[in-house]
């Protein structure tokens, strides 16, 4: 294995704090690293966050990253270290601070408006889809691409993702492709639209707001909405095929459905989604659509904890060294050829992946406990 190098910017301000008082700013500020979370920048938001909420004067928070991302996702490489150095719970301990920041943002007294400018992906998903108004630009780029990593869609995404119309949210999941701003406000991921040149504009506006009435906000957003421009050949496009594919039971049901799409229409997205599939780690994507049909019918709290569960036993390796060897093939040799294992999806058995849902067999293991909160979390609607 190549030497690990990872620099924790330590002495970088990873977080900026801005506003004036009605209005507070959380800036994610690692652009070198495309704003990817770490411990520290997850501690010092979840404080300011507490402190925003109890404070009076405090109307809104928007959440927004410097740089060409919003949020790549978690450090999956710094938790990667901390575990091969030490012991799995570090990583498992880091992730609990994480999702109870979700959780937060998802159920917080105030509305918190995300700037979702440019890339946002796993753990940058967790931080705003669940927040109260997300606005999207041309240049923004959703993904949840876990299973190439040998993880799984986690920070709420079962909740999130199986929200989304007919079976997009296994798709997405499943097959980790990207989707574009226009895309994300047709299926309800997002909540408004506007150009980026025009960000600035919204920004500055935020700034002159005085109340907690989110339709007020809305329609202060709504002066610089832009109708999106969803292309012919967008992910809306293709819901009939997702819908008849994606609704299958099983795994291996989707991947042949799939296969004979692309015998009967030469479509690349489909070429793509197959390609895709048979790369990804074959127990992430069992464990993947399982946790997406759960969430569908659990609410947020429910699935944070399942997730929670899932992301302990992956961590400890409890039946797979996958998570591992994704990270080292994908992110540190960067060979982009991991050795799963198991290697194929028919080796994969009900019985390994349910053992992903059960709780850790340690007996210092705690299973996830959110903080008490009054507010309900909000569904998503799609505008179309």
């Amino acid at each position: 294995m190549a030497m690990i190098r990872h620099s924790f910017d330590k002495d970088v301000n990873q977080v900026l704090f801005e506003g004036n008082s009605c209005v507070k700013k959380v800036i994610l500020n690692r652009p070198q690293k495309l704003n990817c979370l770490s411990h520290q920048m997850i501690s010092e938001i979840t404080k300011k966050l507490k402190a925003y909420e109890i404070d009076p004067e405090v109307k809104v928070v928007v959440l927004k990253g410097n740089g060409k991302a919003f949020c790549a996702g978690g450090d999956v490489v710094a938790s990667y270290i901390c575990m091969v150095a030490g012991h799995w719970s570090y990583a498992a301990s880091s992730y609990k601070k994480q999702v109870v920041l979700d959780y937060i943002v998802a159920t917080y007294g105030k509305p918190v408006v995300a700037l979702i400018h440019g890339i946002v992906m796993g753990g940058g998903a967790g931080l705003s889809m669940n927040g109260a108004l997300k606005i999207v630009t041309e240049n923004t780029v959703f993904a949840m691409p876990e299973t190439s990593i040998g993880h799984f869609v986690d920070v709420g995404a079962s909740y999130f993702l199986s929200r989304l119309p007919g079976f997009l949210g296994e798709y997405l999941g499943l097959t980790g492709t990207k989707i574009r701003g226009p895309d994300m406000v047709a299926c309800g991921l997002a909540t408004h639209f506007v150009l980026s040149k025009d960000l600035h504009l919204v920004e500055s506006a935020l700034d002159e707001v005085t109340s907690s009435d989110t339709c007020k906000i809305s329609k202060v957003i709504r002066i610089y909405e832009h109708r999106p421009d969803v292309k012919q050949d967008g992910v809306y496009s293709r819901m009939e095929i997702i819908n008849k594919c994606f609704s299958r039971k099983t795994v291996e049901e989707i991947l042949s459905s799939l296969e004979r799409e692309a015998e009967d229409r030469e479509e690349k997205w489909i070429l793509e989604a197959i390609k895709s599939m048979k790369s990804a780690c074959p127990i992430s994507l069992k464990i993947s659509l399982k946790s997406i049909r759960e969430g569908r019918e659990q609410t947020l709290d429910q699935c944070l904890a399942r997730e929670y569960n899932i992301f302990c036993h992956i961590k400890r390796r409890t039946v797979s060294n996958d998570f591992f060897e994704g990270i080292r093939a994908m992110l540190l040799d960067k060979d982009r050829n991991p050795k799963w294992e198991p290697a194929r999806l028919e080796l994969v058995s009900d019985e390994m992946v349910d053992r992903y849902f059960s709780r850790v067999d340690e007996d210092d293991w705690e299973s996830l406990q959110l903080p008490a909160r009054s507010n309900s979390v909000g569904m998503m609607r799609p505008k179309l």
